[in-house]
């Protein structure tokens, strides 16, 4: 039996964990939410090492309000940086496996085709840059860990742009969405299965950085108008551009991620973004 603890377990994706758990017979996963254990504290993290038997680390745990961190930029470090550093080490110190979730923010954007991971990074927002200095961070303490970027996370819970794009639909006659920043959706419970096969593959040992996101190519737009014919909304749909919606923290452009290296080293199938987007709307 494989112990897992999974930081940020109320989350989209640690709850995306709790449910694809039951099909890994193998693993055995130790939840914990701020109330559970206090991942920016070093002498909790240890103290809960040393309690028990941790043979992985899946760290969903993250400040992901994007637009919010300009103006709070120490909350945002603390949790996307110093916390990860913490976990890396006290994991490394433990043997243990170690899975940190980043972002596709990590880019400029600026790119024409998909990113793939040994391309040049350069954040343009706090959100951004912190998660950039904690993948530094985790794999400076951890080099066999696992950093596994990904976009556009998306689920039937929390807050995310399915969930709030429903509800607008019902309120409104109509919405402005953007067409011109380009990525693709990641469907939470496929990330966490993704997450879980990596975590029972030979290949675990070949830390570094890989991508994830599901197949495709869309833009808020696209997705936006996905979500509508799914759900049968009447609810006009209007492409804008960026600059008619602005927000504090700049977003990529374009951030498509190329995902050949964590399909030939893991073996994984990865579901079309509409595929996807239709299991968790149940059409």
């Amino acid at each position: 039996m494989k112990h897992i603890l999974v930081t940020g377990a109320n989350g989209q994706l640690g709850q995306a964990l709790r449910s694809a758990a039951s099909q890994y017979p193998g693993f055995e996963l130790i939840y914990t939410g701020r109330d559970e254990l206090d991942i920016t504290d070093a002498a909790a993290v240890n103290a809960f090492f040393e309690s028990r038997q941790i043979d992985a680390v899946i760290n969903c745990a993250g400040y992901t309000a994007v637009d919010k961190a300009e103006q709070d930029e120490e909350a945002a470090f603390l949790l996307n940086f110093q916390a990860p550093l913490i976990l890396a080490e006290a994991a490394a110190q433990h043997n243990s496996a170690f899975v940190q979730v980043s972002t596709d923010y990590v880019f400029d954007g600026r790119g024409n085709r998909p990113y793939t991971e040994k391309d040049e990074t350069s954040a343009q927002s706090v959100y951004g840059a912190s998660k950039l200095r904690g993948e530094a961070a985790v794999l400076g303490y951890h080099p066999n860990a696992i950093i596994v970027r990904t976009s556009w996370l998306y689920s039937r819970t929390g807050v995310n742009f399915v969930l709030r794009m429903q509800e607008l639909m019902k309120e409104r006659e109509s919405l402005n969405v953007v067409f011109d920043q380009t990525g693709t959706p990641t469907y939470a419970p496929d990330l966490a299965h993704a997450i879980l096969t990596i975590l029972g593959h030979p290949s675990l040992a070949e830390g570094g950085i890989y991508h994830y996101s599901n197949e495709g190519v869309a833009s808020w737009y696209d997705f936006a108008m996905a979500i509508k014919e799914l759900t049968g909304s009447k609810c006009a749909v209007n492409p804008i551009t960026s600059d008619q919606y602005p927000t504090p923290a700049q977003r990529p452009a374009y951030s498509v991620l190329n995902k050949e290296k964590i399909k030939s080293v893991f073996g994984l199938e990865i579901p079309y973004w509409k595929d996807s987007l239709a299991v968790c709307l149940g059409k």
